[in-house]
Order: structure tokens, then sequence, then C-alpha cells
């Protein structure tokens, strides 16, 4: 399974729900870079992704996207295929 990687906030609900989903998927390696926390991962999440909000997912070096973008992938049965490499 390639990495996951999601920037992520402290209350972040569609984080939370992104977070859910990735786990019901057997993720269990999941990275949380939290942006709050420290402002540099931040400005490296905007120039990766073009965005400013969280969550951003990145499965291998692949960006996700937003949580209604993963729900989306996920819908349309793109996400296990990437998930299980």
């Amino acid at each position: 399974m390639d990495k996951v990687v999601m920037y992520s906030k402290d209350y972040c609900p569609y984080c939370a729900r992104a977070q859910a989903l990735l786990k019901q998927r057997g993720v269990t390696d999941l990275e949380i870079i939290r942006i709050d926390q420290d402002p540099a991962q931040r400005d490296i999440m905007i120039e990766r992704t073009g965005r400013r909000t969280v969550p951003q997912i990145f499965i291998g070096e692949r960006h996700i996207g937003g949580c209604d973008d993963l729900m989306a992938l996920d819908r349309a049965g793109g996400l296990a295929p990437l998930l299980n490499g």
C-alpha cells in the first residue's frame, strides 16, 4: 500500500470524516501533518496542492484533494484500487 498522508488541523470535521473513511478502507498507517502546529507545513501544503483548506490527502505522490474529493473517488470505485497499489 502506498503511503497515505493527510494535512489536517486540530478541530476539523472534514478531516475526521476523511480519516474515518480511510480507516474503513483499510488504511492503518495514516500520516497526519498538523498545519496548525507547524506553519511551515501549511506553506508546503499550499505549494504542493494550490489549496488552502484541509484536509488535503495524498496517496503516494498522487494528490487526491479534500474530503469531498476523497468521498467522490470512493463512490466512483477509484479509492480501493489506489489503496491496494
